[in-house]
């Protein structure tokens, strides 16, 4: 068999929040595959270990996503290096934990432009690359909170059902130009999502004490104990990239698989037993307008 003949052509990967997390364990393993990276981090002098043992295919450059021109810059220096990129990983973004009424304006606006539009003005960036290119992959990482709602999330539940309901969308949009889009949805897993990452009420309310201040504890108690391990995440993200029919949505744990399952079964639950009502909102098929 000749093995040139089946080999795989390298991939130019652009991937946002490479200094830790899921974000680092897949810049490592796409450069381990072979592919060629632009890893990108708000302190990119973080990624300087990894870029020493890959000098000729890896390059890191600043990117906070909150930033339009950092976000223009990276993808301008993706292109200048590498000539094309084919797969967008959307993975920067920090975790919160408060109620909806612990949060402020200043908080909201803030979380949103990391945790979505960050995201958003990424794709938009990179969008017209792929279209021209004819092919490309949009990976969002969502999560398992992108399908269900957790007590003491409200934010990063709004976000993240955002990204997905967009990434639905997007992908119908761009599918007659060879673009595929695909959401992750981790559980958890062993990333400093619970340690580092992980941000709370400025002004919490004692009432909600028992659950924001309880979701944040457990949280605490978890960091380090998650199920999930990244190295595994990342090469499940490969796969699904490498796929000639990638999923929409990539669930990721056994954890996730359960919750979800859940959540579909009590939305199942709710639509069938509120049926009649819901098709009684319909006008009649056939009007007698004369009596």
């Amino acid at each position: 068999m000749n093995s040139d003949k089946n080999r795989v052509a390298p991939k130019i990967w652009l991937i946002t929040g490479c200094s830790t997390g899921f974000g680092r364990a897949l810049a490592e393993a796409v450069l381990q595959k072979g592919d060629y990276l632009l890893a990108t981090a708000r302190k990119p002098e973080q990624l300087g270990a990894l870029i020493e043992l890959y000098p000729e295919t890896a390059k890191a450059v600043r990117l906070d996503v909150t930033s339009p021109q950092d976000i223009q810059a990276a993808v301008d220096s993706a292109i200048a290096t590498f000539g094309r990129i084919d797969v967008l990983v959307n993975n920067a973004g920090h975790g919160l934990i408060a109620a909806l009424e612990e949060v402020s304006d200043d908080d909201i606006h803030q979380f949103f432009e990391t945790n979505l539009f960050g995201a958003l003005r990424l794709m938009q960036t990179v969008l017209p690359v792929m279209r021209q290119q004819g092919s490309g992959h949009i990976v969002n990482m969502s999560s398992t909170a992108g399908l269900v709602g957790f007590g003491g999330s409200s934010l990063y539940c709004g976000a993240k059902f955002a990204l997905e309901g967009m990434s639905e969308a997007l992908a119908k949009e761009v599918e007659p130009f060879g673009v595929k889009v695909t959401l992750i949805e981790p559980g958890a897993f062993r990333t400093d999502f619970n340690g580092r990452s992980l941000a709370a009420a400025k002004q919490a309310i004692d009432a909600y004490a028992g659950v924001s201040g309880a979701s944040l504890q457990w949280f605490k108690e978890m960091d380090g104990q998650q199920p999930g391990d990244p190295a595994k995440a990342a090469q499940a993200i490969i796969q699904a990239v490498e796929s000639s029919h990638p999923p929409m949505r990539l669930a990721l744990g056994t954890d996730a698989m359960s919750l979800i399952q859940e959540k579909l079964e009590w939305v199942k639950t709710d639509l069938d037993a509120w049926q009649q009502v819901t098709v009684s909102t319909d006008y009649p098929k056939h009007v007698n307008y004369a009596k």
